[in-house]
């Protein structure tokens, strides 16, 4: 499969639809089973007050995970992502409530690199805050 989106269309500083993810409890508990994470500070709220932590918090690879949502589903192809990388910067903070937290990203071309390849930062926030900082991708357009 091949990207959809044609590198001759696209201008630095295009930006993609963005994007909100609801996270809430039971999104954690099948994530955790998913990748094998059962880390306490993801599911006890008891355990993650006793580290320092503000509540239960969303696991970082989830995170980085959704906000990569908004590069492929622009692209038309997941394997169109040829590179991606984050800096953790804030905890996404879930609720023990019906609502939980979003996950708001956006993101737009950064550059055109040649050869079919660009970079597109992403603006991950949740409540406010900002919690992926050098959120980059390298994505190869058709």
């Amino acid at each position: 499969m091949s990207a959809t989106v044609a590198y001759a269309d696209v201008e630095v500083g295009t930006e993609l639809p963005p994007a909100s993810f609801p996270v809430t409890r039971a999104t954690l508990v099948v994530y955790a089973g998913a990748s094998g994470d059962f880390n306490p500070i993801h599911w006890n709220e008891r355990f993650a007050k006793s580290v320092g932590l503000p509540d239960v918090i969303a696991h970082g690879m989830f995170t980085m995970a959704e906000a990569a949502r908004v590069v492929t589903d622009w692209a038309g192809d997941p394997g169109a992502v040829v590179e991606y990388g984050v800096r953790f910067t804030k905890p996404v903070v879930v609720p023990d409530d019906d609502e939980g937290a979003v996950i708001e990203v956006s993101g737009k071309v950064a550059a055109k690199l040649g050869d079919g390849l660009v970079r597109v930062d992403l603006l991950a926030r949740s409540a406010g805050q900002k919690v992926l900082g050098m959120s980059r991708a390298v994505v190869r357009l058709a």
